[in-house]
């Protein structure tokens, strides 16, 4: 009878993902049950008819006869009903075969086990909606982790309570105010936030930080009644967020940039995590400078950062750009037209040549150079080549033309027994890519089981601390 409704059914559903699931094989079944009048289709006919059904209507169908019950729970089937929702089908299939079971990461080995991407899709349906907060260095981003994109953007922590008042105090009133903001209320749902970059060295003193800074803000979320928090280090979630669990995140905070090693989802601090004493705030600034010596007046930093995200990029080959006309304007609201040349690229030229900007500071793809040697000398695989994908993060590394100078300059930098291979990601979801790296996690079908700590964890492990 569902077979027999299917073949009425609109052929547009199947349509839009049926292409991208041609190369996955179908099993054929063992059993020797009947599908009757059906058993003289070929096989591949009789998947693209399920494909016609909705998930519940396939269980059901399944129900049926044997034959029809491997049919229906092939992963060909339940991949193509993944890739109808609204995240990317490479993003789940990173997630699920990497992340599945939490931290220390196990991937799925395709020889001990198979992944059954019909029980992935039931249990990614009952995942509850979690609320994910990535605290960044200047600009704080906030929503549902069943929503596309963030639903808030804020000034982060330090803006949210003066800074002399205790730690605790200045985080209970950043998640109060951005809860309220939200709309929602903290004991409903779980939580996902990131741990900042900070406290970047391996000693027992940093160590000690950046454990206090954890626990802070666990008894805070613990305190306002969160039944679960997965917290996360920033650098590692937009490592992940790139489909990544092993590689180097040079992340463009606003007052540093950290060049941050990690392997298999930890970060290799005893290898060394290299700072640059500036980010983003000197690149505005920098461009603020230029603009006034040309003349050209604004009313306020934050159009200057507008500019900068809009019009600014990286050029491939400084010199050579020196020449061409690089003019280009944009309108900004209540400010009129604003029109930039040559501050356009030399701008992000300061990430590279320091000295332009009148610094005495280490280029960025000497730093990213220095982690990457650290990294070979380390030799903590065998294979040494987990380091050689750079992935960047921080708003202002989403300025065009960066991966590729940077690529273009570690090939050239970097000697070559380590150059070969060398890789650089832009940030794969923006300013946002930190945030989409929790998403990736609160949505696995087994969250919030091994990625999260409850409440009642937390205060036994508390109470065994003391």
């Amino acid at each position: 009878m569902n077979l027999r409704k299917v073949w009425g059914s609109m052929w547009s559903r199947s349509n839009s993902c049926k292409d991208s699931t041609k190369a996955i094989q179908v099993p054929r079944s063992s059993s020797s049950s009947s599908l009757g009048a059906f058993d003289q289709l070929p096989m591949d006919i009789l998947v693209q008819i399920l494909m016609l059904m909705e998930p519940r209507d396939a269980v059901k169908l399944s129900l049926a006869c044997k034959a029809l019950k491997s049919l229906a729970g092939s992963n060909r089937l339940w991949i193509f009903y993944l890739q109808c929702l609204q995240e990317s089908w490479d993003s789940i299939f990173f997630a699920e075969t990497s992340l599945r079971y939490g931290y220390p990461l196990r991937m799925v080995s395709s020889e001990s086990e198979e992944l059954s991407f019909m029980r992935v899709y039931g249990q990614r349906a009952q995942v509850p909606d979690s609320i994910i907060i990535d605290g960044g260095s200047g600009y704080c981003k906030f929503g549902r982790s069943k929503n596309a994109s963030p639903s808030g953007r804020s000034a982060t922590f330090l803006e949210f309570g003066n800074i002399e008042s205790p730690i605790y105090a200045r985080l209970q009133q950043f998640f109060v105010t951005i809860f309220n903001r939200m709309q929602v209320k903290p004991s409903m749902q779980p939580i996902v936030v990131s741990l900042p970059l900070c406290h970047h060295d391996d000693t027992e003193s940093a160590k000690a930080s950046r454990r206090q800074l954890k626990t802070a803000i666990l008894n805070v979320l613990f305190d306002m009644n969160v039944p679960a928090v997965c917290a996360v280090n920033q650098a590692v979630l937009a490592l992940y967020a790139a489909r990544q669990t092993s590689g180097i995140v040079v992340n463009i905070g606003f007052q540093v940039i950290t060049i941050v090693p990690i392997l298999n989802g930890k970060v290799m601090r005893q290898v060394g995590v290299e700072v640059i004493g500036f980010g983003a705030l000197k690149l505005t600034g920098f461009l603020k400078e230029k603009m006034q010596e040309n003349n050209i007046t604004f009313h306020s930093l934050y159009t200057v950062r507008t500019l900068k995200e809009n019009l600014c990029y990286v050029a491939l080959d400084y010199e050579a750009e020196l020449s061409r006309d690089t003019q280009a304007s944009m309108e900004i609201l209540g400010e009129g037209w604003f029109t930039l040349s040559k501050e356009r690229f030399q701008t992000g030229e300061i990430l590279f040549q320091p000295r332009l900007a009148g610094m005495r500071a280490m280029s960025l793809h000497q730093a990213v150079a220095l982690c990457m040697d650290h990294c070979d000398e380390a030799g903590l695989t065998g294979d040494g080549s987990w380091f050689k994908t750079v992935v960047l993060a921080g708003g202002s590394a989403c300025l065009p033309g960066l991966a590729e100078r940077l690529e273009k300059e570690l090939q050239n930098y970097l000697p070559s027994s380590i150059c070969n291979g060398v890789k650089v990601i832009p940030p794969s979801c923006g300013v946002d890519t930190a945030w989409h790296g929790g998403k990736l996690i609160s949505n696995l079908s087994t969250f919030p089981g091994p990625w999260c700590i409850t409440r009642k964890q937390f205060r036994r492990k508390s109470r065994l601390m003391w």
